[in-house]
């Protein structure tokens, strides 16, 4: 059976009764269309730009030249270098990965993930292999999807798009609208749900997404957290579990944006309800819990990049169902959130191209 929404009658919680004050510090400038943002051991950020450009920037805002080695990168539509992450042994092994939109002849593209090695004084990356290809590619510049997500035993979580089709979201011979899991590597974990079916394919962790743009581990439970556009209405915040179906586009909260009707309904037998949505939508990019003590009213809260609602979301939970909901009103298109080392919370300002962060006043 699936989830029931955490408010079946409303689209947002109580706000909270009280919340922390705080400032916006600008940390770095110059960056062009800022996607995904990661933290190195020694303090430096890893951003990605997305017309194809990886780069440093240190802790005082200083951007290095872009990390020579990229594969190349189609920047068309919402294309283009997409996320980034560290391997989980990345202090010993030096491993990059990050997940971008693939030329695959023509006009053709689909999502593909690489990973190199980052040479010691960090200005290129050599081992360059592609672990994961999307099948099958589209003519299309939408819906790419794209967040790296390491699970606790060191697998991969790939969130992909619709690019736009919609009924192939639906079907598990392609890896449009999934979760996908894979080792490091590349192959397969054995543990994967639909291992072993020759109707599936074997790299699929969960179906029935439109757009999935934020993922991140519950730091207790250690569980995948997803929100993903909808479209006119119906951004969905749910926790994917091994071969459950999310509904897209048989089901959803929103409506065609000429207001017509996608489906029946809200639910269907066999399909999964969200755990939270949106109606209006927040556009949601990516996502964190924010673990710092900068901010003791905030810990264990869920931040939510928005790229409509001009902010960032921030929910409070009773175990997995959504207490209340803040709006962080920020006036900017926030395309990244993440926990820093100074346990404060930095943002990507993706239409002014800057890093951000929240900071006590």
């Amino acid at each position: 059976m699936g989830q029931q929404p955490a408010f079946p009658n409303q689209t947002r919680a109580p706000q909270p009764n009280a919340s922390h004050a705080y400032q916006i510090e600008t940390v770095a400038t110059g960056l062009q269309q800022p996607w995904g943002l990661e933290f190195l051991p020694d303090g430096r950020m890893l951003v990605s730009e997305r017309p194809g450009r990886l780069r440093f920037v240190s802790a005082d805002g200083v951007l290095s030249p872009p990390i020579a080695g990229l594969p190349p990168v189609a920047a068309t539509g919402q294309g283009g270098l997409l996320d980034v992450a560290l391997a989980p042994d990345f202090a010993a092994s030096r491993r990059v990965f990050w997940a971008y939109a693939e030329p695959r002849g023509g006009d053709a593209t689909a999502l593909a993930v690489a990973g190199g090695t980052l040479s010691p004084d960090g200005a290129a990356l050599s081992d360059v292999r592609v672990i994961f290809r999307q099948e099958p590619a589209y003519v299309s510049g939408l819906h790419f999807g794209s967040r790296l997500v390491f699970d606790r035993g060191g697998r991969m979580f790939i969130t992909t798009g619709d690019r736009g089709q919609g009924a192939p979201a639906q079907d598990s011979a392609n890896h449009v609208g999934k979760v996908i899991r894979i080792n490091a590597d590349g192959s397969v974990p054995a543990d994967n749900p639909f291992v072993g079916l020759n109707s599936a394919r074997p790299e699929i962790w969960s179906s029935g997404h439109r757009n999935i743009q934020g993922a991140v581990l519950h730091p207790d439970t250690g569980r995948l957290w997803t929100v993903e556009h909808g479209p006119q209405g119906g951004d969905e915040l749910n926790q994917p579990e091994p071969g459950r179906n999310y509904g897209w586009p048989l089901i959803t909260y929103g409506v065609n944006y000429d207001g017509k009707a996608i489906s029946e309904g809200t639910a269907q037998a066999g399909l999964e309800q969200p755990v939270y949505y949106w109606d209006p939508v927040i556009a949601p990019g990516g996502m964190d819990f924010y673990l710092g003590g900068l901010f003791p009213e905030w810990r264990g809260s869920l931040f939510i990049a928005g790229l409509q609602q001009g902010g960032v979301v921030r929910l409070t939970f009773d175990a997995d169902r959504v207490r209340t909901e803040e709006r962080l009103a920020l006036g900017l298109r926030i395309r990244d959130v993440k926990n820093g080392p100074d346990r404060r919370l930095y943002l990507l300002d993706e239409s002014a191209g800057r890093i951000l962060r929240l900071a006590p006043p």
